[in-house]
């Protein structure tokens, strides 16, 4: 598995050592999570989405697309280990918006163990909306303030772990998680039935998401938000398909394919009444069901 480290710096502006150290992380962690959209294009409009590393480089790379927690973390990993990082990937069950009382759902998303100096941080450059923009020290408990959000991670039980991150003013639970060691093959799998699943989130609507300095922007289908650190979030519809084009090109800095297919449901967006979640972190991409 290589890497094209250069044209990877290149495109999140990254200028800094190649060592391994907290502080080499802690930048990278920052530039990817600004710099590469996450976005679902390619499952919305009914495309594949290959895990195989050299497609994943030349879409996010090359190609100037984003893409979601497979990708986007399947990246970040390759990265980090070719930079020497010690990286294991990890799955959650995700609880962002969800009921107490809900019943688990499967796992479907992706998030990295690294291992810096001795101590574990957690990283996660694809969880939409809610994207860390810095590496996570991995200690229950222990508030932990970033550019962004402020998160902890608390421990259920012997085995699993609950992040979550301080939104308008409370804490809510993102995702579920363990330690487990997953393999590609694990990933194969989830990937398959988030991007091909008839009730998945990632087929049924669009999405992207991109942190800036001064907070976050998000789209869920034609619903825009502009979310601030410090003044109210604005929220607008987007009621012209060249408008949408012109958002995800300029504001979410993708790179949007000329895809017959893609801009035949975009051109439908228009018409449809706005999701009342009205969020774009990654959610449950299916109802509550596990096989």
């Amino acid at each position: 598995m290589t890497i094209d480290l250069d044209a990877y710096f290149q495109r999140v502006g990254y200028r800094g050592q190649r060592v391994v150290s907290l502080a080499v992380l802690e930048e990278l962690h920052y530039a990817h999570a600004v710099s590469i959209p996450f976005e679902n294009l390619s499952s919305f409009s009914g495309a594949p989405v290959p895990l195989a590393i050299d497609q994943i480089e030349r879409k996010l790379v090359h190609d100037r697309r984003g893409g979601y927690c497979y990708e986007q973390n399947r990246l970040f990993k390759a990265v980090l280990e070719t930079l020497g990082f010690k990286v294991e990937g990890l799955a959650a069950r995700v609880r962002w918006r969800l009921p107490a009382e809900a019943p688990l759902p499967p796992r479907t998303h992706m998030l990295l163990q690294v291992s810096v100096g001795g101590e574990l941080w957690l990283a996660d450059v694809g969880f939409g909306g809610l994207t860390q923009t810095a590496p996570l020290r991995f200690v229950p408990d222990l508030i932990q303030t970033t550019s962004h959000e402020s998160f902890r991670v608390r421990q259920l039980n012997e085995c699993d772990y609950l992040l979550e991150a301080l939104v308008g003013g409370e804490w809510q639970s993102l995702y579920e998680f363990d330690t487990r060691p997953q393999l590609p093959v694990d990933y194969e799998l989830s990937n398959w039935y988030i991007s091909t699943h008839p009730e998945s989130r990632f087929v049924n609507h669009l999405i992207a998401a991109l942190p800036a300095p001064d907070g976050r922007h998000t789209l869920l289908d034609n619903r825009y938000s502009r979310h601030y650190l410090e003044a109210p979030s604005e929220h607008r519809l987007i009621t012209d398909s060249d408008e949408l084009h012109h958002l995800l090109r300029e504001t979410f800095a993708i790179n949007v394919p000329a895809d017959s297919a893609l801009w035949n449901r975009v051109a439908q967006l228009a018409l449809r009444p706005a999701d009342p979640a009205g969020e774009t972190a990654e959610t449950t991409p299916v109802r509550a069901t596990e096989t």
